[in-house]
Order: structure tokens, then sequence, then C-alpha cells
């Protein structure tokens, strides 16, 4: 966390292109005056060889991305999709926006979804199946995709918060059917808004590439205006600007994560003896994005003064124990398909897990005094 950090003249010299040569901040078409620049289409390319993919599709979220996906997947009124318990809000609205029902599994030590609580929650209308690598820590994605293969589910992996970590030497969103990518502003890489999808079918690509922007089958046969089609979609298009953005945020990404893996080192050797704490547990394998580093505590009394101490030597937390409502489905009330006691009394497990978490923030350019703060603040929360 984040590419926002290093913005600088690369990023505007790719947006330069954009308003001094094309002129079109459409991502496709106007062949006539674009004088061969295509924004979107390159980050597409390059993030595709990045991830050692063969198909990237560019859209203007994750959230977007989500739904995109689970677009190609033709779901019915009464079908079901799984996701974990733990992860921001927007999964599940995609769900529903597909027309399938939500169904959340629990987490379990790693954060990620639990493998063994997946296989209690799968049954004859279970179509889909999505992990979430929450803030950059990889989900137990061989065993879940060994469940998702026995039972023929589609594995959809929300890597919103894990661009560029990889689990047992595979970048993450390349072990399941189609992986999701976020761009927005406070994650590892940023177009200001905007997502990216993957995926390992070239039928499912041209599906979801078509949805994104209206049914076009952008038909080289055929002007736009004429265009074939073959089923409705919607607009999910990046645009020119954002592409560029991209582009120059992408040649950034090893470097991002790898000083955000040496300041989670520093803080965990700082903090790890600390009485009265233990890390979050990383599936053997794991090559995080380090986007946070999660500790456990004895209880939420002790996580929200963890987060006390810490604002007051100048360190935020992290999702937890603040944005908390916003990222455990077990209270979101505000969401008929989830407002109910019976999915409440499901989700204890995580729960109890989420109430006595607190997550600290990673930066690229982390200095060492805010190091100290953090050790600081966590000492005097739980001495």
């Amino acid at each position: 966390m984040p590419g926002y950090e290093l913005l600088d003249k690369k990023e505007f010299s790719q947006v330069s292109d954009v308003f001094l040569k094309s002129k079109t901040l459409f991502r496709m078409g106007f062949e006539n005056q674009r004088k061969g620049i295509f924004k979107v289409k390159e980050f597409e390319r390059n993030f595709a060889k990045k991830l050692k993919s063969k198909h990237a599709l560019a859209v203007t979220s994750c959230t977007a991305a989500l739904r995109v996906a689970l677009a190609t997947l033709k779901l019915k009124k009464k079908d079901e999709v799984i996701t974990q318990s733990f992860t921001f809000v927007a999964t599940v609205e995609a769900i529903i926006e597909s027309g399938a029902t939500p169904i959340c599994a629990n987490i379990n030590e790693t954060l990620n979804m639990d493998p063994d609580d997946l296989i209690k929650k799968i049954n004859k209308k279970t179509k889909a199946v999505i992990i979430v690598h929450m803030l950059g820590v990889p989900a137990q994605v061989d065993k879940i995709k060994t469940i998702c293969k026995k039972y023929k589910i589609t594995l959809i992996e929300d890597t919103a918060w894990g661009c560029g970590g990889k689990y047992k030497n595979r970048f993450l969103g390349t072990w399941g059917d189609i992986g999701a990518y976020s761009f927005d502003f406070a994650k590892t890489l940023t177009t200001g808004e905007g997502g990216m999808l993957i995926f390992k079918s070239k039928k499912k690509y041209e599906l979801a590439k078509a949805w994104h922007d209206h049914g076009h089958e952008n038909n080289p046969k055929f002007p736009r205006w004429e265009d074939t089609r073959k089923s409705s979609g919607f607009n999910f298009r990046m645009t020119e600007m954002q592409g560029a953005v991209g582009i120059a945020q992408l040649q950034k990404l090893n470097f991002i994560i790898k000083k955000q893996k040496r300041n989670h080192d520093l803080i965990w050797k700082k903090i790890r003896n600390i009485p009265g704490l233990k890390k979050r547990i990383y599936p053997k394998g794991s090559e995080i994005t380090a986007d946070a580093l999660i500790i456990f505590v004895k209880n939420t009394i002790k996580a929200k003064k963890c987060r006390k101490e810490l604002l007051k030597v100048g360190i935020s937390t992290k999702i937890l124990p603040e944005a908390y409502s916003w990222h455990f489905a077990g209270l979101w009330s505000h969401i008929k398909e989830l407002n109910n006691k019976k999915l409440k009394r499901s989700l204890k497990k995580s729960e109890n897990l989420l109430r006595k978490a607190v997550s600290i923030p990673i930066f690229v350019k982390m200095k060492k005094k805010q190091i100290s703060s953090i050790y600081k603040g966590i000492s005097k929360a739980l001495k």
C-alpha cells in the first residue's frame, strides 16, 4: 500500500501521450486520429505478460471485474456463489448484482476462506466460489482449487489486495479460472479507479470483453455502429487515461512489493517480542504483497486500545478494527440477502477472530521513526 506514493513524471509522460499525440480518451476506435496509441490495450498486454497469463481485460473497478466475471457464468436466479465472510462489501454486491445468492463461509487464522467450512457450504445450487487474498496474504488456494475441481465449480480469485503476490511460485489470480484485480487509489497499483481480469479460457475472455462493452464484439468486419452482438451487457470500459497511468504503475510493481516486504519484516522484528500478541498465519509457500501486518491480541478491548495508542503516535490502523463493519458479512444488515440471524450465528468463528485483530498498514516510504512509533503504540496498549 499504495501505488499513489510513487506517482511521478512516468505516469505524467504516459498520460501526456494521450493528450498530446492521440487526443483520444476512448479505449477503442478513432484509428485515424489516435496515431496507433492504445493505452488500455497496451496495459492489458503488459499485465498479462507480467502475470504469465494469456488473456487480460481492463475494467472500471475490481467490483466491475467481479461482476463481469460472474456474467460469463450465465447464472440463474436460484444459483449460489460462495465467498468468505471477511472481504470488502463489494464482493457480495457483485454476486447480488449477477442475480445469484451470496453464501458466506468462515475464515480461519489466515483470515482467508476456511476450506473446511467451504465444503460444508457447497450444494447442488453452488456455481462458483470467490476467494479473497485479504490484505495481500494468499488464501489456501491449492486446497480450495481441489475442492472446486471435485464439485465442478468455477473458482474466481478476488485479488484486489494481492496484485504481484504469489502462492507456491504462482501469481495470485492465476490459480483459478478467473482472477480479478483492483487499481483504486489505496491499492498496490493505482489508476485512481480501475480493475483488471485475467482468464484461462479464451471463450470466457471473449464473453467478458463483449459484456463489459454493452455486448459489442468489436468485429473487424464492421464499423462500431454496425457491430455484431450475441448478448446484452453493460458499460465497464476503462479509459485511455487510466490505461496510461496503469502502464507506468505496472513497471513499479516489483519495487513496491520489495519495499513493502522489507518494511513488513522490520515492523514484525520490532514488535514480535511484545507480550500478548501473535501474527496472522501465512500459508506455507506464501509470497505476500505486504499490504498490511495483522496481529491478534487478547480481545476486542485490547484491539481498540492498540488503535487508540497508535493514533496518538501518528500511526493509523487499516480496516481492523476501525472499518470492521465494512469488511465482515455478519454485520451487513443493510443487505437483505445477508440480514438473518442464522447467518450471523454461523459466522461466530470469523467474528471471534476479527474482533481481536489489529491491522498495521505498510507503506513503501516508511521511516525508522514510524516503525519505532508502531512499537511504542503497541507496547503501551498491551502493557
